[in-house]
């Protein structure tokens, strides 16, 4: 499970990382690279590169091939038209020549975005994108480029577009796709309208045509996860499994096997450069893209979670927000760095995990009595692919119930990721919408440090706590449905929350002025129902799952305890806590109505709590939170640009060096990934 960087719409420390307490003040250029309109495109540095020996360079080379090796993958899970939709624009941008310019830039910036996105649904909101340009002026560009060269090749299995008849054929297909507002306007609909429900209203594939909510009632999915739930011609309900299929044949391939095979092949290649533990870990997540079995999913996770490697890495069908049931799994993948001293810090907090699940609010019947102490550690990265994207600054996995009972978790904070927010926003949004000078100056002083422990405690202590009543054998999420990720990252908010205030953390050398640092953490997490609502620029409803977590905690403490006062002055609207006493308790309240949720598999109660705190808003106060956001002339939406490694490889696949270097646009980055399944892009790239 995901800490996501909207915590940053109220936090966004201030040029600093931390280290619990320790500050750091950096002065380096702004990590902001790029901008289309509201998105801004933020370099990733991994500075620790160069201390890597060979072998672990090496290791990371591989690596990151199999990352960008599945990285297509998750623009056809959001739209069954994203592939096209994707090769299309590439195709333009690679083949600029004789296109009018102004029609180029307006196709170039639309394209941008489209990757930011993974396609033309906002990462955020799941609402439907439009472009600038007209359908005649894509039309002329696409012929223009085909004439320079554009559409000869086959990327990810699509068949190319030699004649003018289909191209426009094509084009004709992608019309309603790129420019119909009412055609797909959400991909992921957890609200949904017009009498559908929330599969049928969503525009993803991990359903079929005419797959609906009241189809799956009973459905048995052997692949939870990795497959798409269609219905044949009789009705009759089936799972297409994503997998590569085994070299000898014995399991056939299925859907995503062009993708699942090359990721293989450089999972085979980096295997050669891991220890023997981490080589067994990336020969497992092998023989899972091979199969599709569930089981070998388990195998890799609890492999992977006992596993510390300095080079470390996710890669495979993960995080199920983008699922309006909850169920299916994203694409996603990332390669990071460790830093060893803040991870020491983390080890600290990690080991204490006991004494905060005595202290934790809920029913004793609900507490865990036994614990294996989680990996931690604090990262830099080296590439995110998929749906895993720049403003995710913590993350807890393995999400599967029965490996956190048997092996724990292993828990990442994104350093890198935090700095370079830190250096690419500073402090104008805090003074824009904190309540007062005093909050100001007090997150000023204490911002970077909050956010850091939030942070942590939400991964280390929060995911990894509580007990599930023993008839829950298969976990939280079968009963919870659609409501569980909201709940299961509210619980880990509330968890740090709760525990900021705890004396342990000052005894562990954690926490530098406890009151300031609690009231900081407090007072960000008041202005997040504000502050967040600059992302959601239309509509009346919060579809994404932190979102909707934040909102829900600041309006039940609002209601239940009074803590929390919106109020207004010259005209603005704030968010302040009244009083942090009261407001730590409706904290304590709701985190034990919410373990018991969890732990009951109590789908009535958190679909009142939800529905009741954690969707609706005022359109009008959005309204405003945009007007005053815009005129801060800053990014409200940020996607991520990684480093790239070259590899000198030898005789006999021999790596002689590995050196790394940063892409100077997101064109250049996204144009050397299509180039994996494309050759024809890397030829046509424009220069840069």
């Amino acid at each position: 499970m995901r800490l996501r960087a909207a915590w940053l719409a109220f936090f966004i420390p201030l040029c600093a990382v931390s280290a619990f307490g320790q500050g750091k003040k950096t002065a380096a250029k702004s990590p902001l690279v790029a901008r289309v309109g509201n998105t801004g495109f933020l370099e990733l540095r991994a500075d620790s590169f160069p201390s890597l020996t060979a072998r672990q360079k090496a290791l990371a080379y591989w690596l990151t091939r199999a990352s960008i090796a599945i990285d297509p993958i998750i623009y056809d899970q959001l739209s069954s038209y994203g592939l096209r939709q994707k090769r299309l624009l590439e195709e333009i941008v690679a083949h600029p020549e004789g296109i009018a310019p102004a029609t180029v830039a307006r196709i170039r910036d639309f394209a941008e975005l489209f990757w930011a996105n993974r396609g033309n649904h906002n990462d955020y909101t799941a609402q439907k994108f439009m472009p600038s340009f007209t359908f005649d002026e894509l039309t002329q560009a696409a012929f223009t480029a085909q004439r320079h060269g554009a559409m000869r090749s086959t990327p990810a299995g699509l068949p190319p577009l030699l004649t003018r008849a289909q191209l426009e054929k094509e084009l004709e297909d992608l019309r309603a796709s790129f420019f119909d507002p009412a055609f797909e306007p959400m991909d992921t609909a957890k609200t949904p309208s017009g009498g559908l429900d929330i599969v049928q209203a969503s525009s993803n594939t991990f359903y079929g045509p005419g797959v609906s909510l009241a189809n799956l009632k009973g459905f048995h999915e052997e692949h939870p996860l990795n497959s798409r739930v269609v219905k044949d011609a009789d009705g009759t309900l089936r799972e297409e499994v994503y997998r590569a299929g085994t070299p000898d044949g014995s399991i056939p391939p299925g859907l995503y096997a062009l993708y699942l095979k090359k990721a293989n092949e450089y999972l085979s290649k980096a295997r050669a450069f891991a220890d023997p533990q981490q080589a067994q870990v990336i020969a497992d997540l092998i023989r899972y893209y091979q199969t599709g079995d569930f089981q070998d999913w388990l195998r890799f996770d609890a492999d992977w979670v006992r596993n510390n490697a300095t080079v470390d890495f996710a890669n495979g069908f993960i995080e199920v927000y983008r699922d309006a049931r909850g169920a299916k799994g994203s694409s996603q993948s990332f390669v990071t760095l460790t830093d060893q001293a803040l991870s020491r810090k983390m080890a600290t907090l990690a080991n204490n995990a006991a004494y905060f699940e005595e202290k934790a609010p809920w029913a004793a019947q609900y507490k865990r009595t036994t614990f294996t102490s989680p990996v931690v550690k604090a990262v830099e990265t080296l590439i995110e692919t998929g749906d895993f994207h720049v403003d995710t600054i913590g993350d807890n996995l393995p999400n599967e119930n029965v490996i956190h009972e048997k092996y724990g978790t292993k828990n990442f904070l994104f350093t890198g990721t935090s700095r370079a927010f830190s250096e690419a926003i500073g402090a104008a949004p805090v003074k824009e919408f904190a309540s007062s000078p005093e909050e100001i100056a007090r997150f000023e002083k204490y911002g970077d440090e909050a956010e850091d422990l939030m942070t942590a405690l939400h991964e280390v202590i929060g995911h990894g706590s509580g007990k599930l009543s023993p008839r829950l054998t298969a976990g939280a999420e079968p009963y919870l449905k659609e409501y569980f990720s909201t709940l299961e990252e509210g619980r880990a908010d509330l968890m740090a929350l709760w525990n900021v205030w705890d004396p342990k953390l000052k005894e562990l050398g954690l926490i530098s002025n406890q009151e300031e640092v609690a009231k900081t953490m407090y007072d960000s997490a008041a202005r997040a129902a504000l502050t967040q609502l600059y992302r959601i620029p239309r509509g009346d409803t919060i579809e994404e799952d932190h979102q909707r977590d934040r909102q829900l905690i600041v309006r039940y403490i609002m209601d239940k305890t009074g803590a929390i006062e919106q109020f207004n002055r010259d005209g603005k609207t704030y968010l302040r806590v009244k009083d942090y006493a009261k407001m730590r308790q409706g904290v304590g309240m709701l985190l034990a109505e919410l373990m018991r949720i969890k732990a009951e598999g109590d789908y009535t109660a958190i679909k009142a709590l939800v529905n009741q705190y954690g969707v609706h808003f005022d359109p009008a106060l959005r309204d405003q939170v945009v007007a005053r956001y815009k005129k801060l002339d800053l990014p409200s939406e940020w996607a991520g640009i990684n480093a790239e490694l070259a590899a000198q490889i030898g005789n006999g696949g021999h790596i002689a060096q590995v050196e790394i270097s940063y892409p100077p646009d997101p064109v250049s980055q996204y144009l050397g990934y299509a180039a994996m399944y494309d050759p024809n892009i890397r030829r046509a790239a424009p220069a840069h």
